[in-house]
């Protein structure tokens, strides 16, 4: 999550969905503002505690933390948006992310087909990295009443024109994106499934593919 008190704007980042890209484009704009000493502050002391003292949102928080800890008229004036992706697509991609970096967590799982289906076994002991892949991202952009409250929703398969418009909305520069965590020689998401493990996202996302319009298409 990235908040501008400046220029009046809430980033929720979801992982895998193309949001280091757009944080490393508007990070600067978290600073020239009153409370730039303070904000600077406390996020130094949350990182030396290890993020324990509550000081800061979390990278990968949901929309509702802000609303329950900002101040309501704060909150309802801020521009909050969102990239979201293909659930299919997204899973492809947090499969090469966690076997590039973190192979250990895999524990021996490198195909596809057998993480992706670990990765969903309901007794599968709680995992951080797995986990965060696996999260609705409608969760993400929902009051505790399961309304809407961001302000724009972006894809990834539309990031560059869709972030134009972000900046539009912002009266900021256009900025080229820049590529972060880009895979390389990857085939089509969908050359990694079978009806089995297609159907096992499916159904997992159901209600982030209802409301956000993906198809396995």
């Amino acid at each position: 999550m990235l908040l501008s008190h400046k220029h009046n704007f809430l980033f929720v980042h979801i992982a895998k969905t193309g949001g280091t890209s757009v944080r490393t484009a508007l990070s600067k704009y978290r600073w020239g503002h009153k409370y730039s000493l303070p904000q600077f502050i406390c996020s130094k002391l949350s990182q030396m505690t290890g993020h324990h003292i509550g000081s800061k949102f979390p990278r990968h928080s949901k929309v509702i933390a802000a609303k329950e800890m900002l101040p309501g008229d704060y909150f309802d004036q801020l521009y909050k948006f969102v990239f979201v992706r293909n659930p299919w697509d997204l899973q492809v991609s947090s499969f090469h992310h966690i076997k590039r970096e973190r192979p250990k967590v895999m524990a021996g799982r490198d195909d596809f087909e057998t993480f992706l289906k670990w990765k969903f076994d309901p007794e599968r002991p709680y995992q951080y990295h797995i986990d965060t892949s696996i999260e609705l991202q409608t969760d993400y952009l929902v009051d505790l009443h399961g309304n809407v409250i961001v302000d724009f929703i972006g894809h990834y398969e539309s990031l560059q024109q869709d972030f134009n418009s972000v900046c539009d909305q912002l009266k900021l520069p256009t900025i080229e994106l820049p590529h972060k965590r880009k895979a390389t020689d990857r085939k089509t998401y969908r050359d990694y499934y079978t009806d089995e493990t297609a159907e096992l996202v499916a159904k997992h996302f159901q209600r982030d593919i209802d409301i956000l319009g993906y198809t396995f298409d």
